[in-house]
């Protein structure tokens, strides 16, 4: 009988072992999801200023009753852009409190000028220390906060269309009806 040479079984067994991790990979549940470390935590430190002529977004806001939302943008950010109008329209339903991410106050102020300002109050962080602190990767990023301070809920990228409709919303709505119970 021959000898098989290891080196004739090892490509063929790596390869299998990495189509196996891959379609493992590829069938696990919410693949594009990225969860938060923070979730079922109390909210992280909220940045001690704010942009000019706004009010002061505080620690104290995201421990007040009710669902809240925390949203981190930036005027040089287009997904922000995009986003914007949701936003205008959840803060007519729930507080929306804003961190305005690594921007220029005069850019920000004028971002929210044209598309108009659906923050209750807004946090400036002009080095990003609260976004690393919070987990934030990039902007928009938009956590759901319950009435004591407690992470639920984050979802990085833009609140629109599909996205809005299987992923936040529901989470929001489950949120909203935890709270009326």
């Amino acid at each position: 009988m021959a000898r098989l040479s290891p080196l004739v079984v090892l490509p063929p067994a790596i390869f299998a072992g990495l189509a196996a991790m891959f379609l493992w990979g590829m069938n696990r549940e919410n693949v594009g999801e990225n969860p938060s470390a923070l979730a079922g935590r109390e909210a992280p430190a909220v940045p001690a200023q704010t942009l000019p002529d706004k009010v002061q977004l505080t620690d104290a806001m995201l421990r007040e009753p009710g669902v809240k939302l925390v949203n981190f943008w930036a005027s040089w950010c287009p997904p922000c852009r995009v986003e914007h109008p949701v936003l205008m329209e959840l803060s007519q339903e729930i507080p929306v409190y804003g961190v305005a991410l690594r921007d220029n106050p005069d850019n920000a102020l004028a971002f929210l000028a044209e598309g108009g300002d659906p923050y209750h109050a807004i946090g400036d962080d002009p080095r990003g220390r609260t976004a690393i602190d919070w987990g934030v990767t990039a902007p928009p990023e938009t956590f759901i906060l319950d009435g004591n301070g407690r992470i639920l809920y984050r979802f990085a990228g833009p609140i629109v269309g599909a996205d809005y409709q299987t992923r936040f919303r529901p989470e929001l709505d489950r949120a909203l009806a935890a709270e009326a119970q």
